[in-house]
């Protein structure tokens, strides 16, 4: 049974890029299932049953685990098990019609991802250089769920694209992790680079490495941010919009649409999975502010 851990611990370094941190915590708790089992004689992944799955989750709960602690075990052992019948090694999924536990925190609110359609689609009803930027901006935010303080500290080199998509490098909290982005915010991003941000940058005599530019062509600074995301929100009626909500609606949209939570979590930069569990309720518990 350790072969399986360990071709799965190889499979979220390698394939999907987790960090050293995240693939020890999913070590941990499977390590702790597998003990489990062991205890319990059973001596295959195969033959764990939906009751073993959910007697685990009892034994967590009579040695008063956490909440938190619970739900991230459960994610992870669910995890483990989505890979093992993705590649054939297990028939079925044990882990299937089993929910992981709510954390008893309070829900954030998101909007709706037709409301997210819009929003995105409202910089480029001006073909300007600050048209663009926003474009980039609202972009770049929802398909990486980028804190706004992370996004207006980012210089040009801390940002890579290739072929159809790209990544990010940013860093918060004392930790620097690169994220992903998709091939739509690829081109905003293009078109921003080659086109808007020198005819900002032209504004300013001096140099800067700042990526996005306000009107004088310096660093834009969070308050500007929030100014332009006011303006953007007041068009569409969505006068409680904040910048964190973006990030709020990236992760619940990533996880309703079946993400995986430890993937989630890299992105947002959570320290705990905790955290991110709680998007996974947004949405099931009508926390999605819709028109």
């Amino acid at each position: 049974m350790d072969e399986q851990v360990a071709q799965f611990i190889q499979h979220l370094e390698r394939e999907r890029g987790l960090s050293g941190n995240t693939t020890a915590a999913y070590r941990t708790d499977l390590d702790q299932f597998h003990a489990f089992l062991l205890e319990r004689a059973i001596g295959g992944w195969a033959d764990v049953s939906h009751e073993n799955v959910l007697d685990f989750m009892i034994f967590l709960r009579e040695r008063s685990y956490a909440n938190s602690t619970v739900a991230r075990r459960t994610a992870a052992v669910k995890s483990f098990y989505a890979y093992l019948t993705r590649t054939g090694i297990c028939a079925h999924d044990p882990t299937a019609r089993i929910d992981s536990p709510k954390v008893d925190r309070y829900l954030p609110k998101a909007i709706s991802t037709h409301q997210i359609d819009e929003l995105l689609e409202l910089p480029l009803r001006a073909s300007s250089p600050e048209g663009l930027r926003d474009k980039a901006m609202l972009e770049l935010l929802y398909a990486t769920g980028l804190r706004v303080s992370e996004l207006v500290a980012l210089n040009t080199d801390d940002l890579a694209i290739a072929d159809d998509n790209g990544s990010v490098r940013c860093s918060s909290k004392g930790r620097e992790r690169r994220v992903p982005f998709n091939s739509t915010a690829a081109t905003a991003l293009e078109e921003y680079v080659d086109i808007g941000r020198g005819n900002l940058a032209r504004l300013n005599a001096q140099p800067t490495e700042a990526l996005f530019l306000n009107h004088r062509g310096k660093r834009l600074t969070r308050q500007g941010f929030w100014l332009i995301l006011k303006g953007y929100a007041e068009q569409l009626g969505l006068v409680d919009l904040t910048p964190h909500m973006l990030r709020h609606s990236f992760a619940a949209h990533m996880l309703n649409s079946g993400a995986d939570l430890r993937a989630v979590q890299e992105m947002l930069g959570h320290a705990s999975i905790s955290t991110t569990q709680i998007y996974a309720q947004i949405g099931k518990d009508s926390q999605l502010i819709e028109d």
